[in-house]
């Protein structure tokens, strides 16, 4: 016996819109192209699914309406051009963090090849792995504290020539200082005091090491501040994920620790989403 694929779609799709998932439909179709090992256009082309498939997608839907992320249930996801492998343990990038790449991206391609790129905080390493597939050039450290989330960084990394650092940021890379083109993370800065409020899927799923930061949500991004400011060569570029409400407070913090030519930027979606700015030569704070 065989199910009609846009009949197991509509079905599916109702399913969770029931259960509240923002993308029901798209859902739907990444767990049954998951569930059956199909592509884009095999799940467009195809005619029946049979019942093994529909009974696999069936658990799989099922999953994902208690609030499993689809990330976690097809064990992928996919930053700029790059797929990553995640699950838990590992907090799953957002469209919102290709912004922040991309930055360090453009940064890193104009300057000599071989120059130095730290990511901090790098969980599962998208950033990292963007920057190597996107400016080759470059030489790559992420470095990450939390030990789960460094086992899914190295897997992600294995094959580029990006190194791997498990460590505290605050003291990473002593080595390192004044030598880095670029630095860019994605920190926790959710303050605590939000953690209810999150979506099921963020809140259970996610670690909430890469969540949540104390201080109103600032505290590890006054940490990246300083790492940067140890590691960048004068002129060098930080690149910085913020909340939609910090990036005046991100940039007072930075403007203090030494940095020049601040600018806030906006996502796709038009919220304030990064900061960037440059290690002042000869700042006399230091």
């Amino acid at each position: 016996m065989t199910r009609r694929p846009m009949t197991l779609l509509a079905g599916a799709s109702a399913r969770l819109a029931d259960a509240g998932a923002a993308s029901p439909m798209t859902d739907a179709r990444l767990l049954l192209m998951h569930a059956g090992g199909l592509s884009a256009t095999q799940l467009l082309t195809a005619v029946a699914i049979d019942d093994l498939v529909a009974a696999r997608f069936d658990e799989l839907i099922a999953q994902r309406a208690t609030g499993v992320p689809v990330q976690h249930l097809t064990g992928e996801a996919w930053f700029r051009n790059v797929r990553l492998a995640v699950g838990p343990g590992v907090f799953i990038p957002r469209p919102e963090t290709e912004l922040v790449a991309g930055a360090a991206i453009d940064e890193v391609r104009k300057q000599q090849p071989g120059s130095l790129v730290v990511e901090l905080c790098a969980g599962s390493g998208a950033i990292s792995a963007a920057v190597c597939d996107e400016a080759p050039g470059a030489r790559v450290i992420a470095v990450e504290k939390d030990a789960q989330a460094a086992q899914w960084l190295r897997r992600n990394l294995a094959a580029t020539s990006a190194e791997v650092v498990e460590a505290d940021m605050a003291a990473a890379l002593p080595d390192r200082d004044a030598q880095a083109a670029v630095v860019v993370a994605n920190p926790p800065y959710i303050p605590w005091s939000q953690r209810d409020g999150l979506p099921v899927e963020v809140r259970e799923h996610d670690p909430e090491a890469a969540l949540f930061a104390e201080d109103d949500g600032l505290g590890a991004i006054r940490v990246v501040i300083a790492v940067a400011h140890r590691l960048l060569r004068p002129g060098g570029l930080v690149v910085i994920e913020h909340g939609d409400d910090q990036g005046p407070a991100v940039l007072d913090e930075m403007a203090r620790a030494g940095f020049g030519d601040q600018a806030d930027h906006l996502d796709l979606s038009g919220r304030p989403r990064f900061v960037t700015g440059r290690r002042v030569p000869g700042w006399d704070g230091e």
